[in-house]
């Protein structure tokens, strides 16, 4: 049986909102959509909010209370966050996890988030692996004369939509329509699977 006809694990779709774009920034939203299965979490950062950041999502913080568009949202501590976010993949039967331009971002600031509680091993066991669909869209659409390959983009180019984009739960459903409109065979997505010791390892190997 060719490769590209078996079955495909469960692909999870997720995103960060964080307070900023350093090294050190921390989660703000964690949300994940796959197929009609929704999880969708807020945290009060430890650390402010950078004005861009704040313009870009709409997260403010005040006397220690997460804000949306200046209204109050509830909120869990971020330990709660990962610990729900992990029972909701075993749930999935370890499935893959699937973001825009996770590779450079979300799964560093993930990664960092899970081992401050010594979550990572326990992470791993219920997901299979990661696929960055950045990399992937420019392999499947490099004949399509695009300029932009940012999500915004390819949700407003390939499906004709926009969206509330900067909300991590209107990113994921978002991309989940656009990954299904992309439809990557099993062999593609195979070539652009990566895990979060890979990248680490890769990580190490560029310094």
């Amino acid at each position: 049986m060719d490769s590209s006809s078996q079955r495909a694990p469960c692909t999870v779709f997720f995103d960060l909102e964080t307070t900023g774009l350093d090294r050190s920034c921390e989660l703000v939203q964690l949300a994940a959509v796959s197929g009609s299965h929704t999880f969708n979490l807020f945290v009060v950062p430890r650390r402010p909010m950078q004005p861009s950041a704040s313009r870009i999502t709409g997260f403010s913080v005040r006397r220690q209370r997460l804000f949306l568009h200046r209204r109050p949202v509830l909120t869990s501590s971020l330990r709660e966050a990962l610990v729900s976010f992990i029972t909701f993949l075993q749930m999935l039967g370890r499935p893959l996890l699937v973001g825009h331009n996770i590779r450079r971002f979300d799964c560093p600031v993930l990664a960092r988030a899970l081992d401050e509680f010594s979550l990572r091993s326990d992470f791993q066991k219920h997901v299979c692996g990661f696929v960055d669909t950045l990399p992937l869209a420019r392999q499947l659409l490099k004949d399509s004369g695009l300029q932009s390959f940012k999500q915004e983009n390819l949700v407003k180019s390939l499906l004709g939509v926009s969206y509330a984009a900067h909300n991590a739960l209107e990113d994921v459903r978002a991309l989940q329509r656009l990954y299904w409109a992309l439809e990557p065979t099993a062999n593609q997505i195979q070539q652009h699977i990566f895990t979060l010791d890979s990248l680490a390892a890769a990580s190490v190997n560029h310094e």
